[in-house]
């Protein structure tokens, strides 16, 4: 591109020879100098002996030392690293399903010399067992042969065989895909399913709803009150928890959000960070007091709670499990939620884990003002699938035709609100084929989120694989 002229000139004719040749001499003289004095301060750059101030003198060099930066000392914690060829959750009967396994040293992949093992089980009922070495993935080819999910465990040894530890920690893990989840079958449900539930609510409303206690109990959130809570309740035992709020609420004017816990006997939190925009009801499945010493927790489960819901006798009769005493109290937490006169009569929502996640699924079943269901990871899904060869863990309760009125997937698929599931691809406690089939019923707008390699306690890093539709028409 041609320089402009200088501003305010123009171009003018070309000048004569003698002065075109003698200043193209001087400018190549110029350019020559240039170029001989920036090759010099590159070369002495580049030597690490001088470098070229502003006024382009040149001055000593700061003496830098070409020290080699030391790796971090191993702190040698294991774990695997599991990927699938595409979305976990996206396979069709018949298609290859590609695991990618990879044995990893503080997140970085593991040297050679580690033995990994895997076994791939599944709902359709096959079995697959490998071995390979570290130092490289192991690709793992599998497909499934019906709807369902596929179960990938995985765990490293030495090379003397001896397993791999994380301290005492075995170095495992327990990975998954799914295969058209969504067409799933279902044990049939109890014909008189609402026929019982209705005798329930019948025994809850015999006993006249009654606030026996509301204790003013600190808490942490700034401009939020809390009370311990005890309610009237049949069975005994008084629907217990922890209500929160904003200071100074008005009438009608907040949401409610009831929440329940998983399984154990423990003291159960406030969830007061919560309640800044909303009412919180939290609810001890048991009816014990809250707040107290860590002793009184510790002697209810070696005694009366000990192994609770486990027995087999009182499994046998829908009305003696011990899920029937906390279902009931769990009818009174929302008739006492819905009394409450700062809330606004439109918003209620349920949710938990485990089994507060089971608790929240029948709450949404068996209350028609529930708008919002947050299941995480929830309890008794699919308690006739094991007959079904549906997969399940080695914790579990054993089936019988009574629990099956306590399975979450009858109720939910008698809700028709939002509904929000997490299920675990690695979680056998609560398998992932249960929320799969509460997610393929659900009539309102539903999302599910699955994460991979996650175990019944979650999986913060594990890839996510999330569905979502609107209300069905």
């Amino acid at each position: 591109m041609r320089p402009k002229p200088a501003a305010g000139g123009t171009r003018g004719p070309w000048p004569k020879k003698r002065q075109l040749f003698g200043e193209h001499r001087r400018n190549l003289m110029s350019i020559h100098s240039m170029l001989s004095a920036v090759a010099l301060a590159c070369f002495l750059l580049m030597a690490g002996c001088t470098s070229v101030n502003e006024a382009g003198k040149t001055a000593p060099a700061k003496a830098e030392k070409a020290e080699k930066a030391e790796k971090p000392a191993k702190k040698g914690i294991f774990s695997f690293r599991v990927k699938t060829d595409k979305p976990a959750v996206s396979y069709k009967i018949g298609e290859p399903v590609v695991f990618t396994v990879e044995l990893c040293e503080d997140g970085e992949p593991a040297e050679a010399g580690k033995l990994i093992s895997w076994e791939r089980r599944g709902d359709d009922g096959v079995v697959e067992k490998g071995e390979a070495k570290s130092g490289a993935p192991v690709k793992v080819v599998t497909k499934g042969t019906k709807p369902g999910f596929i179960r990938l465990s995985v765990k490293a040894a030495d090379a003397d065989g001896s397993a791999l530890k994380n301290g005492s920690r075995a170095v495992t893990v327990t990975s998954g895909a799914a295969v058209e989840p969504g067409r799933l079958p279902v044990a049939p449900e109890p014909k008189d399913f609402d026929a019982f539930w209705e005798r329930q609510k019948e025994r809850v409303r015999a006993v006249p709803m009654k606030e026996l206690e509301r204790v003013p109990v600190d808490c942490r959130a700034k401009g939020v009150v809390c009370y311990d809570v005890k309610v009237s309740a049949p069975g005994g035992k008084p629907m217990s928890g922890y209500l929160c709020m904003p200071e100074n609420a008005k009438p009608k004017s907040l949401p409610v959000t009831v929440v329940y816990f998983g399984y154990g006997v423990y003291p159960i939190g406030k969830n007061d960070g919560m309640a800044k925009d909303r009412i919180v009801l939290s609810v001890n499945a048991h009816g014990f007091l809250n707040g107290q010493p860590k002793e009184y927790y510790s002697e209810l489960s070696k005694g009366e709670l000990k192994g609770y819901a486990f027995d087999r006798k009182e499994n046998e009769d829908p009305e003696t499990t011990y899920f029937n005493g906390m279902m009931l109290r769990l009818i009174r937490s929302l008739e006492y939620a819905k009394s409450l006169p700062e809330w606004d009569g439109k918003n209620l929502t349920v949710q938990g884990h485990s089994q507060g996640g089971m608790q929240a699924g029948i709450a949404a079943g068996l209350d028609g003002d529930v708008t919002e269901a947050v299941l995480n990871q929830p309890w008794m899904c699919d308690i006739g699938g094991a007959a079904m060869g549906h997969l399940r863990g080695t914790w579990h309760i054993r089936p019988t035709e009574a629990l099956k009125y306590y399975d979450t997937i009858y109720h939910m698929r008698r809700y028709d609100g939002k509904v929000k599931l997490m299920a675990g691809l690695g979680d056998y406690v609560c398998p992932p084929s249960g929320m799969a089939v509460i997610y393929e019923e659900a009539k309102g707008p539903k999302e599910i989120v699955y994460t991979q390699s996650a175990g019944h306690n979650g999986n913060p890093s594990g890839e996510k694989f999330t569905l979502t539709a609107e209300a069905a028409e």
